[in-house]
């Protein structure tokens, strides 16, 4: 046994992370948090003790006002486990199109996050960096309108590549294979022109509608960092944290000329 898994199990209360939120502890590495200050160092306090021990598993629930002396006031019950490696389950699909400089600040700022599952596409291997950032799939497709098909239904998508052509056909693309949610870089100008040409193609306004454009948060600024980040806010707070998810579109037959 080389480590412990701790997972938040219940909650009750004010409390510094959700059901389902994980470290890993060994004798001198941490991955992961559970959050708390107080109530980690506790953890991993009895983790270590276990793993010295030779227990392989334990529960524990930890009142974090008078165990801990935290001002959160609530109550935390955790799962300590044999692990060897860090599982919290699968995130939501997040694909990204396009390894530009928004593309690379998207991807910065999302791999952390436990909520995303990042699939990153380009046509050109060496637009990508050196170090892709650890749990990312990197896939070079050289027509990727044509891989969009091949994203799962409830996907979230961000359009980003560098040729407003392939940007257009992904977007025809995702609404003909139905999305959890859109967002396509560029300007109200951009987006208007892309309305009436995806209109063309046989779209309806209510699905059009449902692709954001511009992303991200104007009042943040519009470099690629803060671009990434009002990308970030809007998906935890508008989708991912969402109890239900959103039913994808599915086109019926369309003008594909």
């Amino acid at each position: 046994m080389s480590a412990i898994r701790v997972t938040v199990t219940a909650v009750q209360g004010s409390a510094p992370r959700e059901v389902g939120a994980a470290m890993l502890v060994s004798a001198d590495h941490i991955e992961g948090t559970i959050g708390g200050g107080a109530l980690e160092w506790e953890a991993m306090r009895i983790a270590r003790a276990m793993l010295a021990e030779g227990r392989d598993q334990a529960d524990h629930r930890l009142p974090l006002g008078p165990a801990l002396g935290q001002c959160c006031g609530g109550a935390v019950s955790l799962r300590f486990e044999m692990a060897e490696k860090l599982d919290q389950g699968a995130g939501a699909p997040l694909w990204v199109w396009g390894a530009g400089h928004v593309g690379r600040a998207v991807v910065a700022v999302m791999a952390p996050l436990p909520e995303m599952a990042i699939t990153w596409i380009d046509d050109d291997a060496p637009r990508f960096p050196a170090d892709i950032p650890k749990g990312v799939e990197m896939v070079v497709a050289h027509d990727m309108a044509r891989l969009m098909a091949h994203a799962p239904p409830l996907a979230h998508h961000l359009i980003l590549s560098y040729s407003h052509e392939i940007d257009l056909a992904l977007c025809h693309g995702a609404l003909l294979r139905g999305f959890g949610s859109c967002g396509l870089i560029g300007s109200d100008t951009k987006w208007a022109r892309f309305q009436a040409r995806l209109k063309a193609l046989g779209h309806q306004d209510a699905e059009i509608s449902r692709i954001l454009c511009p992303i991200g948060e104007p009042e943040l600024g519009r470099s690629p960092q803060a671009i990434a980040v009002g990308v970030a806010r809007r998906l935890l707070k508008e989708h991912l944290h969402k109890e239900s998810a959103v039913d994808p579109i599915h086109r019926g037959k369309v003008n594909q000329s």
